[in-house]
């Protein structure tokens, strides 16, 4: 991670009638790092990713998109980024590696056929590659449209809420792929509403709440924000998450074959803090 700026926001307002939306957001990120843009249902934070894809135009504010205004910039933008919407934008009667060529193609790129089975390699997705995508589960899908978002190696990728509808398996096997984009030196601007992905994955997390950021900064600063704690002895217990995925197979990938790795953990004595209220 590097600490040149690859996507900049300063004042950014949306409206849609007389709903205002975005109320003056600022947030910086950097380069080949994973910020979690974290907030509830209807708090913005799609709307702003469409605005820094060039899909919405803003109302004031300004916005740039490693090193290119959204503005007045939109071509240089589009050539820098890549989104992945809620649901995964693949092509059911093709298959994965179709999938990839398709978009390889489309993009005017050499060697098409080498993208694709490049791609299929590193997403862990080769024996599935001739099987139509209608065959595939969520995390595989979702693997290969994160894969095709990747065709042409752009430097920044925005993820809108991309473990949305997922098994808890599969949120794991897109956790991993985001942190190994992030490990490529990909910046990636990820938009949830669950807590937990924000806290496994990002590096810095914004809270967007009716409109504006109201606090942007790693975990461990967001927890300062808390009251003091005390320390209580406890005995953990493996959760139903941990559980699950220690019987179906962790954080493997079962569809190509693949055993997995997860353990349950057993009960053993711990401290951990407990907020005053």
């Amino acid at each position: 991670m590097t600490t040149a700026t690859s996507i900049r926001v300063q004042g950014i307002e949306k409206s849609f009638k007389d709903v205002h939306v975005l109320r003056g957001v600022d947030l910086d990120v950097q380069a080949g790092s994973i910020v979690a843009l974290l907030g509830s249902n209807g708090a913005g934070k799609t709307t702003l990713v469409r605005i820094l894809s060039t899909l919405l135009r803003a109302d004031a504010g300004h916005a740039s998109v490693n090193g290119f205004d959204v503005a007045t910039q939109p071509g240089d933008v589009r050539e820098s980024i890549s989104l992945t919407g809620q649901f995964a934008a693949v092509d059911e009667i093709l298959s994965g590696r179709e999938n990839l060529v398709l978009i390889a193609r489309l993009r005017h790129l050499g060697n098409p056929g080498v993208i694709a089975d490049g791609l299929l390699a590193r997403f862990s997705l080769t024996d599935a590659g001739e099987r139509k995508v209608a065959t595939y589960s969520g995390g595989m899908r979702r693997r290969l449209d994160i894969a095709m978002s990747l065709i042409g190696n752009p430097p920044v990728i925005f993820l809108d809420e991309p473990t949305t509808g997922l098994d808890p398996q599969a949120r794991v096997e897109v956790w991993q792929t985001i942190k190994d984009l992030a490990d490529a030196g990909t910046t990636v601007l990820l938009t949830t509403q669950y807590l937990d992905e924000a806290e496994q994955l990002a590096d810095r997390i914004a809270i967007l709440h009716q409109g504006t950021i109201i606090q942007n900064g790693t975990l461990a600063e967001l927890k300062r924000q808390l009251p003091s704690a005390t320390v209580e002895y406890v005995e953990k217990q493996p959760s139903l998450e941990d559980v699950f995925l220690a019987l179906v197979g962790g954080t493997g990938r079962p569809e190509n074959g693949r055993p997995g790795n997860g353990e349950a953990d057993g009960a053993v004595g711990t401290v951990t803090g407990k907020d005053i209220p």
